[in-house]
């Protein structure tokens, strides 16, 4: 469809910059619909916000971040211009970002928080790695294997204990396995950017560090070597594996396990879920096989690796150009300011999210969220009642699950209590942080054995994001993504469900992903599904993910359609829904042009927006290897070409380089 076809649907369109909906400036005009939608409908914000220094990817969520760090920054001014007594929220937060703003201590400090730590490590012996292991594991870091509580995927009341093996300091598996030109580059930087660090933190000599330097970089192979891909991981069923203790003494002896827990505080324990085994089989061979001095090297590096941030500004830059520059393409570091609102954001999450809530949160917000969610909910009940390749006997337990649906807007009922946590200004940030991670680690194995507290959140009320977590069967809308362009009260209908409506959709149609779908109404990971009908599922799942193989997303490398498979049902789905509830408006049943544009057109122009973003090639290269997401022009563009409604919308025709065959089209949800 050429542009002036577009205009003649039009009633005489005025530029005109609107404060509430659609900004016709955020688009590029010049852009036929039907070659490129996602530079049609946010190619004006792409060029209006080139790509920060600062920043490896910007876009629409880094947009709204970024009004959130300029919130919190007059937040944290406010607080310290007030008195606060020791132990409370204010001086909790207002020190521990005043310690990270302090670069002149932080400069004079350099590396000698870490010296206490690394003299233990220097005084390490193998006749004591179980209590070591242990000790490092509650304050430091995982070398070797980590434990955590969580969920038990067959039993969603019930915490159980978790056990995972290996350390990483690259992205993915893969950034180890690949022998390409670029890759042997990036192995080589990476091998370097660790022995400046054993040099700058550890006062390791030279040849030292390269020597110690090497061994990490192998040590890691290895456990790469041994893990799933990601797409294979993505599979709950092989990460289920449960051992009682007296076979993961068998079976892993470097160990004393019962001792281990004893000395995690952690009580009553028989068996653990055991996520990767292979992975653990390296952990094993490595513990037994690894001289003293190269355990030392290796629980050296466990400290430095994690203190970087914390540190001098000549270690942060240090690091900062091998992360940013190197892997990510990031040009400059983020200023300081924003570096330190990470420390309270991360270490007293929900009471600076309180803060936030009470000072910037429109509560009104909440109740047309609702509206919203329940129409969602029907719209989405009519598809599954609707669905031709699913039977009775498993649309039942499609909508019992829909139904049973638990909703979390905005912030939570009940916010977390941080009284034991201390922040103390007399100590280093490093020392601080130590604490809070000792903190956090009992915290979450205090859980072991005790009832799953449904009414916990997943995320802080400050953070652009939403979520669907299986085990609990809930949906998640913090309040820092209920603002514009996401959602905004002021909007027309048109905007909203293309935006918000849209990530409602994404987030509840997750409970149908190929993951999501073998959880049922409980949480529990429980086949409910036929025999039949998850094999048409799955026939169509992988003619979505073929699509997205199909495409270049840098260079030479393509999308990995099975990594992404389940963020692009919950794509579709969600425009699906989204659209068929925008369908009950009066907005849509008017079907009165607004700015030039149909109610139709709106919705998916909405919805193109939200993923404009700019970002390096690097950055690219990095999440299409380890990020469950499609990078925003999939999102968009990909996706699109299996929705009816959108050709409808645009007068798209066979010939459009948007346009794809309804026979091509794969429809799940």
């Amino acid at each position: 469809m050429t542009i002036a076809a577009l205009a003649a649907l039009t009633v005489a369109p005025v530029a005109v910059a609107q404060t509430h909906g659609l900004n016709r400036a955020d688009m590029n005009l010049n852009v036929n619909p039907g070659d490129d939608f996602y530079e049609y409908a946010g190619g004006g914000w792409m060029k209006a916000n080139p790509l920060k220094p600062e920043y490896p990817s910007y876009g629409v969520f880094n947009d709204l971040a970024e009004k959130n760090r300029d919130q919190l920054k007059e937040l944290f001014a406010s607080l310290a211009s007030e008195k606060h007594a020791f132990g409370t929220v204010g001086q909790k937060v207002t020190d521990l970002y005043s310690l990270a703003m302090d670069s002149d201590r932080l400069n004079r400090e350099g590396a000698a928080p870490l010296k206490a730590d690394l003299a233990e490590v220097a005084a390490f012996r193998k006749a004591n790695l179980t209590p070591f292991i242990a000790k490092t594991h509650l304050t430091l870091g995982n070398p070797f294997f980590g434990i955590g509580v969580e969920t038990d995927l067959k039993n969603s009341d019930f915490n159980a204990m978790w056990v995972s093996a290996g350390t990483s300091g690259l992205p993915d598996r893969d950034y180890y396995l690949s022998t390409d030109a670029d890759s042997k580059k990036l192995q080589q930087q990476y091998r370097d950017f660790v022995a400046q660090m054993y040099m700058m933190c550890a006062d390791y000599k030279k040849k030292d560090a390269q020597r110690a330097a090497k061994l990490i970089y192998d040590i890691e192979y290895q456990f790469a070597e041994a893990e799933m891909d990601r797409a294979e991981a993505r599979d709950y069923t092989k990460l289920y594996n449960i051992r009682t203790l007296d076979q993961l003494q068998q079976d892993y002896p470097a160990i004393q396990w019962r001792q281990y827990f004893d000395l995690m505080g952690v009580k009553g324990l028989d068996w653990v879920i055991l996520e990767q085994p292979k992975v653990m089989a390296v952990a094993q061979k490595l513990m037994t096989t690894l001289t003293e001095q190269q355990m030392r090297d290796y629980f050296t590096w466990e400290v430095v690796s994690r203190a970087t941030g914390q540190l001098s500004d000549e270690i942060g830059e240090a690091s900062f150009d091998f992360y940013g520059r190197k892997l990510s393409g990031q040009q400059q570091r983020q200023p300081r300011w924003k570096r330190a609102q990470n420390y309270p954001n991360g270490m007293l999450g929900e009471a600076v999210g309180e803060l936030y809530v009470n000072k910037y949160f429109a509560h009104g917000s909440k109740e047309k969220m609702l509206g919203l969610i329940n129409n969602l909910r029907k719209s989405l009940a009519t598809h599954i009642a609707g669905l031709t390749w699913m039977s009775d006997e498993t649309k039942v337990n499609a909508l019992v699950k829909l139904n049973a649906f638990t909703v979390k807007i905005g912030y939570p009922d009940k916010w977390r209590d941080y009284s034991g946590l201390t922040v103390d200004p007399s100590k280093p940030l490093y020392d601080n942080v130590k604490a809070a991670t000792i903190y956090e680690t009992r915290r979450n194995l205090d859980k072991f054995g005790k009832p799953v507290d449904k009414d916990e959140w997943g995320t802080t009320p400050q953070t652009v994001n939403a979520y669907y977590n299986p085990t609990t069967n809930e949906i998640c809308f913090p309040a820092a993504i209920l603002q514009a362009p996401f959602f905004d009260v002021e909007a027309d209908d048109a905007t909203n469900y293309g935006a918000i409506g849209v990530v409602i959709g994404h987030e509840m149609t997750h409970g149908f992903d190929d993951q999501g779908r073998t959880f049922d109404a409980e949480g529990n990971m429980v086949d409910w599904w036929t025999a039949a009908d998850a094999e048409r599922f799955t026939e169509q799942a992988e003619k979505l993910a073929a699509q997205f193989d199909e495409y270049t997303v840098v260079g030479d490398l393509h999308a990995n359609g099975h990594l992404t498979l389940g963020e692009n049902i919950a794509d579709q789905g969600g425009l699906r829904i989204a659209y068929d509830a925008f369908r009950q408006t009066q907005q849509f049943k008017d079907g009165q042009q607004l700015d030039g544009f149909t109610p139709a057109q709106r919705f998916y122009l909405s919805y193109g927006r939200i993923w404009a973003q700019n970002s390096t090639d690097e950055y690219i290269h990095q999440i299409t290897k380890s990020d469950p997401h499609s990078i925003g022009r999939l999102r968009v563009n990909a996706t699109l070409r299996n929705i009816d409604t959108f050709f409808d919308a645009f007068g798209i025709k066979p010939g459009a380089k948007m346009w794809r065959d309804p026979a091509d089209r794969a429809i799940i949800w």
